[in-house]
């Protein structure tokens, strides 16, 4: 195993959007030096009187060929930026000796680059926010409490839940509010997404087509899946000898959410781009989220496990969070784990090579634990 190249000390937090929050405040707290790095010098300064961490970090003005020169042996580089731009940030961390870290899915041209980080002894940490990031924290702890009830040698069958989503504290007549690009919202309905149900792989080509309600704590939600939830069993390190009923990983929305966007999946079945592009943009400028406007934030996964010889075991994680006039949820959800995976890029405790948030029970236990002292609040129910 390479050995990991020893951390710096300095962060480099690159991106000041909407999902930037007090995991900055957090990493001020822990890292030698932080800098952080946005469109132009004068709005990363403002970012930070912002977030009131003036004086605390450095503002820097973002161009990769800016940013490569500054960077040095055992840095690491925090990217917020549109996943597109991982690989490149990725690749100048490799040749810089930097370690790397993003809230992202992993994407083919990071995959690509891997093996040179790791031969280099640069840790790459990605799926480390919120989805992704909590729910694998919260999927992988099910999975090993249910292992150490059940037994993974035994013969069973199992159902498998995670939705995520960010909803309108208040509802609206929309039931959203565009708290992210709007584009982005409309484009991933028009992805198919797989799943299994019934024990058998099943693609819905429009997503909310498998739109059903979903109850949590009494309140009802709408929840469709999204994506390509199946890799995710052998992501997950489920059992062999247990066989999914139902496992699908999606999106939840406010009850009526369906009924509400009607007239929005009509245009999206049109595949018309240039209308879909105007029509996000109508979207924002009619059901923005304002400075007066508090977000939500519900993440809930579920875990039901029987046995051959009919023994059941079912657990929840649950987090309902809601922004506040310092800090939407979002922000917080995605921030702070990010900032908890740096600081273990920063303790020397993540290998060279590839890391996710979560890939044991054990360090799931680890980091939520430590979320929770963080001041992440959820809860675990277990049947």
């Amino acid at each position: 195993m390479t050995e990991v190249v020893p951390t710096s000390g300095t962060v480099h937090w690159v991106g000041a959007g909407l999902s930037t929050g007090s995991g900055l405040a957090a990493l001020c707290d822990t890292a030698a030096r932080v800098r952080l790095w946005h469109r132009t010098e004068e709005r990363a300064g403002q970012a930070l009187a912002a977030l009131g961490l003036t004086g605390r970090a450095e503002p820097r003005a973002y161009t990769l060929p800016a940013l490569t020169a500054e960077l040095e042996p055992g840095d690491v580089v925090v990217s917020m930026l549109p996943a597109p731009e991982h690989a490149p940030l990725l690749g100048a961390c490799v040749g810089a000796r930097a370690h790397f870290a993003c809230s992202s899915y992993v994407s083919d041209a990071v995959l690509e680059l891997v093996p040179a980080a790791e031969a280099a002894g640069v840790t790459v940490l990605t799926e480390a926010g919120l989805d992704p990031g909590i729910d694998h924290l919260f999927a992988h702890s099910l999975i090993a409490r249910a292992s150490a009830a059940i037994g993974p040698e035994t013969a069973a069958s199992y159902t498998l839940t995670s939705y995520c989503g960010g909803v309108p504290a208040v509802p609206n007549d929309f039931t959203y509010r565009f708290s992210w690009a709007p584009a982005g919202v409309l484009n991933a309905l028009r992805s198919p997404a797989r799943y299994i149900e019934d024990g058998t792989e099943t693609t819905a080509d429009r997503p909310w087509t498998a739109t059903r309600p979903h109850v949590l704590d009494g309140e009802t939600f709408e929840v469709y899946p999204n994506r390509d939830s199946v890799p995710f069993v052998t992501q997950y390190g489920l059992p062999a000898a247990w066989k999914p009923r139902t496992f699908v990983r999606g999106t939840l929305r406010l009850d009526g959410w369906l009924t509400a966007w009607a007239p929005v999946f009509a245009e999206i079945e049109g595949d018309d781009d240039r209308r879909i592009a105007a029509l996000a943009r109508e979207l924002a400028a009619r059901y923005p989220t304002t400075e007066t406007d508090r977000d939500r934030v519900v993440l809930a996964v579920s875990l039901d496990v029987h046995s051959g010889s009919g023994e059941r075991w079912s657990g929840r994680y649950l987090l309902d969070a809601v922004g506040t006039r310092e800090e939407s949820a979002m922000a917080r959800l995605v921030s702070r784990p990010l900032a908890l995976g740096v600081g273990h890029i920063l303790d020397g405790s993540l290998p060279a090579g590839l890391s996710r948030a979560a890939e044991t029970g054990e360090r799931s236990e680890a980091w939520l634990a430590e979320l929770a002292e963080d001041g992440v609040e959820f809860t675990l129910r277990i049947d």
